[in-house]
């Protein structure tokens, strides 16, 4: 029998400004997206007593990104607001197998912001950005 070794790596990254900028951004989007697709979800519960799933959330999120209000989603990668969906997805999961509380609204406060950058498959990795050294966080200093 052969044994499987699994491995992690944790990396920190320096940005540069403009890259902060963009990081900020997509952030933002992706806290925006969780909430509004928390809210459509549960109006749809309290007020019709209907559930809405992965797919329908996220064809909201392709009609949100054609709105005019909301058309500056349509400026940021795709693959974090995607994630953003299922994490809430699974969120809901949890809490109808009775693992979890209902899922609350995030707040730019609540934890740091991590990126998932390789959806399929699903293994993530990291890439730099914008040409940047990724620099492993064992070798830079501690946060």
């Amino acid at each position: 029998m052969t044994r499987q070794v699994k491995r992690a790596f944790k990396y920190r990254f320096y940005p540069t400004g403009v890259q902060a900028a963009e990081l900020s951004r997509t952030f933002g989007c992706v806290r925006l997206v969780y909430n509004k697709a928390l809210e459509e979800r549960t109006r749809a519960w309290y007020g019709e007593q209907r559930r809405i799933s992965y797919v329908q959330s996220s064809a909201a999120l392709t009609a949100w990104k054609k709105t005019g209000d909301l058309a500056f989603l349509a400026e940021v990668s795709s693959v974090p607001l995607q994630q953003a969906l299922r994490h809430l997805q699974t969120a809901f999961g949890n809490f109808f197998a009775q693992r979890a509380k209902y899922p609350r609204y995030k707040r730019p406060e609540r934890r740091p912001p991590t990126v998932t950058t390789g959806v399929w498959p699903r293994r993530p990795h990291v890439r730099p950005l914008g040409g940047r050294r990724v620099k492993p966080a064992s070798s830079s200093k501690q946060m």
